[in-house]
């Protein structure tokens, strides 16, 4: 699929939230990209909702860290968060493994406490992503069934 192709497919999936929501995950997604500058942004418009995750290969279990949008918020996901060290408390969620911050706004992905908990999100992967090509968009699931991607009324 080209990159035009590709990204007014990705156009589609972001015009089904609010302008708000929409306007805050670009913002998130183009931080999040530029830090990236090799490796796979993978995207999956699932059934709960639109997922940017970033990986060093085109496997989704490669993907370490995603920003993702709901109805009425934007989060960032780090998939190994339970091994962070997060001394400003920043992270939530009580799974297993992965961890969370819910956006205030897309700028909070460069506040420096943010930065250095993706910094060591980084590390484990930082060999495969320094061999990996410039920063490539695969659109790898596009779910029939989907909530709404605006809230409830």
């Amino acid at each position: 699929m080209k990159a035009t192709s590709t990204e007014s497919q990705i156009a589609v999936f972001l015009g089904r939230y609010t302008p708000a929501i929409e306007a805050q995950l670009r913002d998130a997604r183009t931080r999040l990209r530029a830090m990236f500058p090799r490796g796979f942004e993978l995207v999956f418009d699932n059934y709960n909702a639109l997922v940017f995750g970033i990986s060093p290969t085109e496997r989704r279990s490669d993907a370490f860290l995603s920003v993702v949008g709901y109805p009425k918020w934007v989060t960032l996901f780090f998939l190994n968060g339970t091994d962070l060290d997060d001394p400003n408390g920043l992270l939530q969620g009580q799974g297993k493994q992965v961890r969370s911050i819910r956006l205030k706004r897309p700028a909070d992905i460069n506040s420096p406490e943010v930065e250095a908990l993706i910094a060591q999100a980084v590390v484990r992967h930082e060999a495969a992503l320094f061999t990996a090509p410039v920063l490539t968009t695969v659109i790898k699931l596009v779910g029939v069934k989907q909530r709404s991607r605006r809230p409830a009324s």
